[in-house]
């Protein structure tokens, strides 16, 4: 029975540092924690768009930065866990959140009210007095609105709502197929001769993985986020690098139901109509706006400076190995592994 009166998630962590209470959160406290936080955020949003009072920094930006603690912390934790130790029931809650997130920051986003306000004190930004800090929060907001799309109208903001909607589906589909392939591809090893060069804490966790498999008496090493995989700084077995390298490069492209490149070319597609509304050429020319270089000519620029020296420096790298296998007769190429 549960006798707790409050879901842990919306309330403040009394541990050092607002650290989760994860000796109090279950998954079931997840769905209806974010789905409460959501509720309470929305409530947050109108009462500023419903203030009598004329726009302030204080009664719009100030608030509006202080709204919403309770879904930015359950939400943080909830995908802290399903990107370190998920399982099945918290990848049903994510898929099952997606859209529903997604549509709730648009709420937000593209709320005219909020937007009103907001673009009231930037219009006037050189009259409030404001310090560089406050000045430059005030912009962040205003850029961050017009970004979302907050300055379509009608059928634009429609189509945008439902380009976002998708989106957050398909990313979540791809974050869970990524993760789900990254398990499919577990390299079993069934000679533990094989390992030479592991230390024992990492054979006792190969050991260890291939019991959960059922694999008893065998050892499997689990794949990393990053191409380059840690064994292969350890194993002296090259034929087991190449399996594993070979491994690691292939995920998610072996055609089979955790494949994404069709997901990733929707997602393509969708990101070139969004940044089409919001009257950019192109995604990237979106995504760089706000960054330092500003554009992707700029960007490319510095990557057509960088790339010659970087691949002239890796093929030296990679003649001097090859010198190396030669001088010591090793009788193989050098490759990736």
């Amino acid at each position: 029975m549960d006798t707790r009166t409050v879901n842990p998630l919306l309330e403040a962590s009394d541990l050092p540092f607002g650290a989760p209470r994860f000796d109090r959160i279950r998954e079931a406290d997840f769905r209806p924690a974010i789905e409460e936080a959501m509720s309470r955020q929305l409530a947050e949003v109108e009462a500023i768009v419903s203030a009598p009072e004329a726009p302030t920094f204080e009664n719009t930006i100030v608030a509006l930065e202080r709204c919403g603690q309770d879904l930015g912390r359950a939400a943080s934790v909830f995908y802290n866990l399903t990107g370190s130790a998920t399982n099945d029931e918290l990848q049903a809650i994510k898929a099952d959140l997606a859209p529903k997130l997604a549509e709730h920051r648009d709420a937000i986003s593209l709320n005219e009210g909020l937007f009103a306000r907001i673009k009231d004190l930037y219009d006037r930004r050189d009259q409030l007095g404001l310090d560089p800090v406050d000045a430059r929060l005030l912009e962040k907001h205003h850029s961050r609105f017009v970004r979302a799309g907050a300055l379509l109208e009608g059928a634009e903001r429609e189509r945008m709502k439902a380009l976002n909607a998708e989106e957050a589906r398909l990313t979540t589909r791809f974050a869970e197929n990524v993760l789900k392939e990254r398990a499919d591809m577990a390299v079993l090893v069934e000679e533990e001769a094989q390992l030479e060069g592991l230390s024992h804490a990492t054979l006792e966790a190969a050991a260890a993985a291939a019991i959960a498999k059922g694999h008893a008496g065998k050892w499997v090493l689990d794949l990393r986020n990053t191409t380059t995989q840690p064994a292969l700084a350890e194993l002296k077995d090259r034929a087991l690098r190449e399996r594993i390298m070979r491994a690691s490069l292939s995920r998610n492209s072996r055609g089979n139901a955790y494949d994404t490149r069709a997901t990733l070319a929707r997602l393509a597609q969708l990101r070139a109509v969004k940044a089409k509304l919001l009257d950019f050429p192109t995604w990237v020319h979106y995504v760089m706006d706000d960054q330092m270089a500003k554009s992707p000519d700029r960007a490319m620029e510095l990557l057509g400076r960088l790339a010659p020296a970087a691949a002239a420096n890796a093929r030296k790298e990679a003649a001097r190995l090859q010198e190396l296998v030669d001088q010591q007769e090793g009788g193989f190429t050098v490759e990736a592994w």
